[in-house]
């Protein structure tokens, strides 16, 4: 089974931070920063070190928010709230092409690579505007 790890990472604008992703043969769509889990580690470091390689970022997890898995799959989503570092791709696999911000108005017209995230990925706006609003 394949393994990995995503970090939801929103501002304090309310924007979910997002990587423009693929080989220059495909379509290149967005997701959030993610990748494989590498041999002895845990979900939350593989989740932290993808977020640097992808985006430059450095983050803590805040918490677990969501498991993805389909028998040949599983990928755990966290939580993650950007500590320090800058916006840099540092992908060691050349695969990022852009980062950015999105609002929830955005990602609902964007090309993703995993559109079965979006339903997951819109809850959290709504979230965050419910936790703000308190």
């Amino acid at each position: 089974m394949w393994q990995g790890a995503a970090a939801i990472c929103l501002d304090e604008e309310g924007r979910l931070l997002m990587v423009l992703q693929g080989t220059p043969e495909e379509e290149k769509k967005w997701a959030v920063p993610s990748g494989g889990k590498e041999s002895g580690e845990t979900f939350e470091s593989c989740c932290l070190r993808e977020l640097k390689e992808e985006t430059g970022y450095v983050g803590a997890v805040v918490r677990p928010l969501f498991v993805k898995a389909d028998g040949a799959v599983e990928v755990q989503y966290f939580e993650v709230e950007v500590t320090g570092g800058c916006m840099e791709i540092c992908d060691p696999d050349g695969l990022i092409h852009e980062i950015a911000w999105k609002a929830a108005a955005e990602i609902d017209g964007l090309a993703l690579s995993f559109p079965e995230d979006l339903p997951f990925l819109l809850s959290l706006f709504e979230e965050a505007a419910t936790s703000q609003a308190r």
